[in-house]
């Protein structure tokens, strides 16, 4: 288990953590929570090792391997499938050694066994393409791809390990909706101990069976989901505030008696009796309140509907056409969730709609006087970093008063002290919440955003909802947060194949069908009338699976063979070798046991293949 006991941990003299205490059990799950500048990272970092207490311990069982997303992106030549499988640094290590010695081939052989290192491949397979990389793209460069990508493939490399403990610091953050829900049901899954810092309500929710929270300073941990640790806190917030009225009552009662009988001599003892219990007695605090987490978007006139319309429009970039026969209309009061897979043309048909990219044929049609805002996870990197919030509206609203831009700034959450701090030394939210201010300056009838969570944490995220549910214009969603989703969102719209069309089930049914799609098909499927036709790349994943396994066992019969011929040695039936000949008889066995499995494996990938090439 991972235990933590009395730790206290300072940055430039601003202490983090103060004697605090936590216990995880071994093989739990665990969402690691509390408001952004807490430390949460900081006790990753404290765990790792990388950063020396003040003072406590944390102890691990010996020999854990502790595993997280490489901050080092990889960016070379190396495919994605053989970055992921380097990761397992002992079954690179055993593969790559070369040595002529039996005893050491046989030793190997059984390691590499245990480890499951035959189906490596395929588990790595599984684990890219479950965050959203084709077969093909798995094979090429990691250079080929963004950083965005990159950290996808950090993330699955770190999956592909397995350590011990698991660390994820924000793993949603760069993923779709549908590489969310997969990680989501992976983490259910995964066989060790996990602590993971998010913001995702939904990943908190079915991912994890602890909350360990980060506030003043302290750790607590709560058994449960985190909307069981949300109901907890909201009945402890209710008995403090019902303690500090109390409290509140009797400093007012003991305040009066002082008042009235100070200057009196009869009553001049028990006057300064009653202000010493004023001195001792302890305010009751409320833990600081997330109502105060707000956003306020301004409110646009009405427009007459539709605000937005397409007719058959199709758009692209250059020759390339992304998305085709669009028949949409956006009136003032909808709020859409545009769904579907990274790289179907979410982002593409969110261009479209704020006019930043054009209609290559079709009609699309807007209000005259439609004002649209738009957020990106990107216009957060642009924000200029060597100015301030402050500067950043001036420069939107020059004539406007500072006062009144001031005041904007705090209808977002961002108070004096963060008005004057130049841009890059603000957190991720903070920088979020200066980028949703400027997308919605103007009042925007149509507002479309695109990942608005990222860095946002719990309690700004439902100031979010609050928020857009208050909003009177047009709201267009894309997002891997579920629960903003499903409390903002009542039209769902599915990009797909090149088509946008409404998805007439509700956000839990997609979910389900997402997770049916990965799920893997079962050895022995009854029989059905109708068997689709494998596709080119189901094909061409059988024909690499079975090409493998071929040379697993090819490698393996290379190593029974050594031994054989070490076993015909009649000097090691000796008498005086017998001992030695029991140990090379065990290691043969075992050696011939491995070769049996890799032919099962081989014999039912060629079944699979030859049965998707009778198919095709």
């Amino acid at each position: 288990m991972l235990r933590i006991s009395g730790i206290s941990f300072s940055i430039d003299g601003r202490p983090l953590l103060q004697d605090a205490s936590a216990t995880i059990p071994t093989g739990h799950k665990v969402g690691l929570v509390g408001r952004n500048g807490t430390g949460k990272t900081t006790l990753f970092r404290l765990i790792r090792r990388e950063l020396t207490l003040d003072s406590g311990t944390i102890e691990l069982p010996k020999g854990w391997k502790i595993g997280g997303v490489s901050q080092e992106v990889p960016g070379n030549e190396v495919s994605l499938l053989n970055t992921v499988l380097a990761a397992d640094s002992e079954r690179a290590s055993l593969l790559a050694e070369v040595t002529d010695d039996p005893n050491r081939i046989a030793e190997i052989q059984t390691r590499l066994t245990d480890i499951d290192a035959w189906s490596a491949e395929a588990r790595a397979s599984a684990i890219l393409r479950g965050l959203g990389f084709t077969h093909e793209e798995q094979h090429m460069p990691c250079s080929a791809f963004s950083g965005g990508w990159r950290m996808r493939v950090a993330l699955a490399a770190v999956l592909f390990s397995e350590p011990d403990l698991l660390l994820l610091d924000e793993p949603t953050n760069y993923l779709d909706l549908e590489g969310a829900l997969w990680l989501e049901n992976y983490l259910v899954r995964y066989p060790h101990t996990v602590l993971i810092v998010s913001h995702d309500r939904a990943l908190l929710n079915r991912s994890v069976g602890g909350i360990l929270h980060l506030e003043d300073q302290k750790l607590t941990y709560y058994t449960g989901v985190y909307d069981q640790f949300a109901r907890q806190r909201a009945e402890q917030r209710a008995l403090i505030a019902q303690a500090g009225k109390k409290q509140e009552a009797r400093r007012a009662h003991l305040q009066s008696f002082v008042d009235r009988f100070r200057a009196k001599a009869t009553k001049a003892k028990q006057a300064q009796s009653r202000i010493k219990m004023l001195e001792k007695m302890e305010t009751i605090r409320m833990p600081e309140d997330a109502a105060r987490t707000v956003f306020t978007f301004p409110s646009p006139e009405e427009l007459s509907p539709p605000i937005l319309a397409t007719e058959t429009a199709r758009t692209g970039y250059g020759d390339h056409i992304v998305l085709d026969r669009l028949d949409l209309r956006i009136d003032q009061d909808d709020r859409i969730a545009l769904l579907g897979r990274n790289g179907e043309g979410k982002t593409t048909l969110a261009k479209l709609l704020s006019n930043r990219l054009p209609a290559l044929s079709g009609k699309v049609t807007r209000s005259s006087k439609l004002r649209i805002g738009f957020f990106a996870q990107h216009q957060v990197d642009e924000l200029h970093t060597d100015e301030t919030p402050l500067q950043h509206l001036q420069r939107a609203r020059p004539d406007e008063m500072p006062s009144k831009l001031r005041a904007r700034l705090a209808g977002f959450g961002l108070q004096a002290a963060q008005a004057e701090t130049e841009v890059g030394r603000l957190s991720g939210g903070q920088k979020a919440r200066l980028s949703l201010l400027l997308a919605t300056l103007d009042a925007p009838h149509l507002l479309i955003l695109d990942e608005p969570t990222n860095h946002l944490d719990i309690e700004s995220r439902e100031a979010l909802v609050e928020a857009l549910n208050d909003y009177t214009g047009a709201v267009i969603l894309v997002s891997h947060d579920l629960h903003l989703l499903a409390h903002v969102a009542d039209r769902l719209w599915l990009v797909k194949d090149g088509r946008v069309t409404p998805f007439e089930d509700d956000l839990a049914t997609y979910r389900k069908m997402l997770l049916s799609q990965d799920k893997p098909q079962a050895k022995d499927p009854p029989a059905t009338p109708k068997v689709a036709k494998p596709s080119r790349e189901t094909l061409l994943a059988l024909r690499s699976e079975a090409r493998k396994c071929e040379e697993r066992v090819n490698k393996i019969n290379e190593m029974r063979d050594k031994l054989a011929a070490k076993l015909a040695d009649p000097a090691l039936y000796e008498d005086s070798r017998i001992g030695e000949l029991e140990t090379w008889n065990k290691k043969y066995a075992e050696v011939t046991d491995g070769l049996e499995r890799a032919e099962s494996l081989w014999m039912a990938a060629l079944e699979k293949l030859e049965t998707a090439e009778k198919i095709a």
